[in-house]
């Protein structure tokens, strides 16, 4: 067994009405955890049942991937959401997702929120709040989220697991956040710089930022992007170079 290794997740599940945003068959003979979709950003029951049985008979950890309501936007808005209107929200997203898991032979591993969600709690209080809050409704259950957050410092006051998360494909501030994807530059397209980043995730626990300045993260999961364009042959460049490097893909959980 490798002495490095990571966790390889990607946002799956997310098929509505027949029309899919990504290839999650392709994608789960690759990564090792699957961050599924609960039907308020995208999804619908029998689809995102589809996709937990998939994980189940590919041996990929399974994790809720709650969202605002609001698949006009795929949930990549910020809605300015009363706190225990969110909580709740979250806890019904989860407590959906669980039936369904447990139906189709897998079960709930830990929790990521989606989108806009996921980049407000990183410095919202009342919302990282209701989130933490709407989790451990449902149990004690772990929770990835982006490094250095408010929600980072309440999820660990509340007792839960805190899963590390950086971003394969994205380019960060200085500050550690997300570059917004209104901006031009939010996106990594190159294989050989997404490549890179895992590499420097697996290897050093940091990422480069747009400014050139070195942030510790120290990740236990990189989320690669399921929905991007020519996602699936991307993440085949990461896991080929990942396997020569003999760097060991298995969940956190």
């Amino acid at each position: 067994m490798s002495s490095v290794h990571i966790d390889l997740n990607a946002d799956l599940g997310e098929t509505t009405a027949g029309n899919p945003v990504a290839d999650d068959g392709a994608m789960l003979q690759m990564v090792s955890s699957a961050n599924v979709a609960t039907g308020f950003h995208a999804g619908d029951p029998h689809s995102i049942a589809g996709t937990l049985k998939a994980a189940a008979a590919a041996g990929v950890t399974v994790g809720a991937h709650p969202g605002y309501n609001d698949p006009a936007a795929f949930g990549r808005r910020f809605l300015d959401y009363d706190p225990a209107e969110l909580a709740d929200e979250v806890t019904y997203q989860i407590g959906a997702l669980d039936a369904l898991a447990r139906a189709n032979g897998t079960r709930i591993s830990y929790v990521k929120p989606h989108g806009a969600m996921y980049n407000a709690i990183v410095h919202h209080h009342a919302q990282a709040q209701a989130v933490i809050d709407g989790i451990k409704a449902f149990g004690d259950i772990p929770v990835m989220l982006l490094p250095g957050g408010v929600a980072v410092e309440l999820a660990e006051k509340s007792g839960l697991t805190v899963i590390r998360e950086a971003f394969a494909d994205r380019n960060y501030n200085p500050d550690g956040t997300l570059v917004s994807r209104r901006e031009a530059n939010a996106v990594l397209h190159d294989p050989a710089d997404v490549v890179d980043r895992v590499l420097e995730v697996a290897e050093h626990g940091s990422i480069t930022a747009i400014d050139g300045s070195v942030l510790q993260v120290d990740a236990q999961s990189v989320c690669t992007h399921g929905d991007s364009p020519g996602s699936v042959n991307l993440l085949r460049e990461v896991v080929a170079e990942l396997n020569r490097r003999d760097i060991e893909i298995r969940s956190f959980a």
